[in-house]
């Protein structure tokens, strides 16, 4: 026999039995349940163009993209070769890439320019579904781009604002320069609540705010979480005479000269770790009023209302991709002589994701649309469930990724594979726009203080009542829960938990019009609904009561 050749013992053995890349897809073509939801929440007409996107983002340089932004993160450049202090931010070209295709869809704008309304009445529900596809990708860059959405819906209501600021920000062009908005072709916007001493408590804050005599204000103090220091103003809150209040601050001044907003440094992050976070001194920074004085916890939360839904709406949308590579390996790799989606035990676990992931997805797009409509019982319903459902998504995410990450086995584990960074990557939506307690104290206020939230709530589940028995059964605890006194603080966590999950089985079981949807949500209700406790296994443990072909043959449509 011959020796091997100094060639081919430098290439190794020959390597079989590895799953290929995935790459080259379209995301939305083959997402049944989000073309389902699409229709069903109204913004059919939005689907040529998310299928255009699907095509663009599931393509290999999209993806490599997305591995690139997070391997090379950004830097902090505080003073140039002159020494004069300039605090740029330095992004690997990736990030630029993307962001200019997330401008170009209009994922940071698009429901609030009048050429977006004229194509579908569901404007915010069209640009949920593209926002779950870009998550599936990289969220890094949905930072910057969520800010800027809800910082319109709150920028609006100032004249000056809506006159001089909105119309640079609705472009469809991404414009990285560090020059005054004036200037620009589009531009971002950012956030800064959190103080060192306060954290959530943001009535504690220290940063003081002074009026001057043309009206605008000058800002003292500091911020431990200063959101993409990069975009071109933030939204501040900070104390002046009347009170905790809300102000703009413009990164550059009219004059060019850069505004009084210091960074001290970049934040090292678990993940996100593609997007700049930042902490920040303000030294006698210029400030705009939004809103009164004393009324900046208000005015800031309508931004946060929807930075709120897209924390839903991102975690739906890596949930939905965790699933994805899940089955894509499942479908190549061998395991004890047979294709691991063959295998029972494996099969019942991918049909628990797909059944999770199906459930996220359909409650974002049904939040999203409470946000097309300015009706009150949506209004109410947007009040009651934003919160909750941040609260419920954004917790099973993070359970759905590491299980996901596991069907991978160690290959899920190493950074040449996107559910690692999904995993690090899932629990900033938890964290961030309020954590978990925060946002179960806020469905309490929601139902205390409005009569109509459980009008609203009821109404919206009552279509579902006598689809399914576990759905009844637990319809009936929730409604007592309801019309209880009121519901103990330490029992926040559980009442949310079942308004979100009766909230998810009524949408699923409502669309229930094919064998496949109709699985999916006698699964869910099975599973998810079938003790008073609610869910509490891990995934995999429910075979005896799925029809796991029907629910696999929907998951994903390779």
């Amino acid at each position: 026999m011959r020796p091997p050749t100094t060639q081919s013992a430098a290439a190794g053995p020959a390597v079989y039995n590895q799953t290929p890349p995935l790459a080259d897809y379209n995301i939305f073509a083959t997402d049944v349940a989000l073309q389902d939801a699409l229709q069903r929440e109204g913004a059919s007409a939005a689907g040529p163009q998310l299928a255009d996107a699907g095509a663009e983002l599931g393509c290999a340089a999209s993806f490599e993209h997305a591995r690139l932004a997070n391997r090379y993160t950004p830097v902090l450049h505080n003073f140039n070769v002159q020494g004069e202090r300039i605090d740029a931010i330095e992004f690997h070209p990736s990030w630029h890439a993307l962001m200019r295709g997330i401008a170009a869809r209009g994922y940071h704008t698009g429901p609030w320019t009048r050429e977006t309304n004229a194509l579908t009445p569901s404007t915010h529900a069209a640009r949920a579904a593209g926002y779950l596809m870009h998550a599936q990708v990289e969220c890094g860059t949905l930072c910057p781009t969520t800010m800027t959405y809800g910082a319109i819906a709150a920028m609006r209501r100032d004249p000056w604002l809506d006159l001089t600021w909105i119309p640079r920000l609705v472009t469809r062009e991404y414009d990285a320069r560090d020059i005054p908005i004036e200037d620009k072709r589009g531009g971002l916007i950012g956030m800064g609540m959190t103080e060192k001493q306060g954290g959530s408590d943001v009535r504690s804050n220290t940063t003081r705010a002074v009026r001057v005599a043309d009206g605008s204000y000058r800002v003292t103090g500091h911020k431990w979480f200063f959101s993409a220091p990069q975009c071109d103003a933030h939204l501040v809150l900070a104390q002046t005479d009347g009170g905790l209040s809300c102000l703009f601050m413009p990164r550059r001044l009219p004059d060019g000269t850069r505004n009084g907003v210091y960074i001290q440094r970049l934040k090292d992050k678990l993940g996100n770790r593609s997007n700049a976070s930042s902490e920040v001194e303000f030294v006698d920074a210029w400030a705009h009023l939004m809103g009164e004085e004393g009324r900046g916890i208000p005015t800031i939360l309508e931004m946060g209302t929807y930075t709120r839904l897209d924390c839903v709406t991102g975690s739906a949308g890596m949930m939905r991709q965790a699933v994805v590579q899940a089955l894509h390996h499942a479908r190549h790799r061998k395991v004890f002589g047979a294709l691991l989606i063959h295998q029972p035990l494996m099969r019942s676990v991918l049909a628990d994701l797909a059944l999770e992931s199906e459930a996220a997805t359909a409650l974002s797009l049904r939040l999203a649309r409470a946000f097309d409509c300015e009706a009150q019982s949506e209004i109410a319903l947007r009040r009651a469930l934003t919160s909750a459902a941040k609260f419920w998504v954004c917790k099973r995410g993070c359970e759905l990724a590491a299980e996901a990450m596991e069907v991978l086995g160690g290959n899920g584990y190493t950074e040449e594979l996107p559910l690692a960074r999904m995993a690090r990557e899932m629990p900033v939506n938890s964290i961030w726009e309020g954590s978990g307690n925060i946002m179960c104290l806020d469905v309490l206020r929601a139902f205390g203080k409005s009569p109509v939230a459980r009008e609203v709530v009821v109404h919206e589940l009552s279509p579902a009542r006598g689809l399914h028995r576990n759905f009844d059964a637990a319809f009936e605890r929730f409604a007592a829960a309801l019309d209880a006194p009121a519901v103990d603080e330490a029992h926040a966590r559980g009442f949310t938990q079942s308004l979100v999950t009766l909230m998810q089985a009524g949408l699923l079981l409502n669309a229930a019009s094919s064998p496949g949807a109709s699985a999916v949500a006698e699964a869910f209700c099975a599973t998810r609904l079938a003790s008073e406790s609610g869910w509490g296994a891990v995934f995999g443990t429910s075979a005896s009561v799925m029809n796991i072909d029907a629910i696999l043959d929907r998951a994903w449509a390779e």
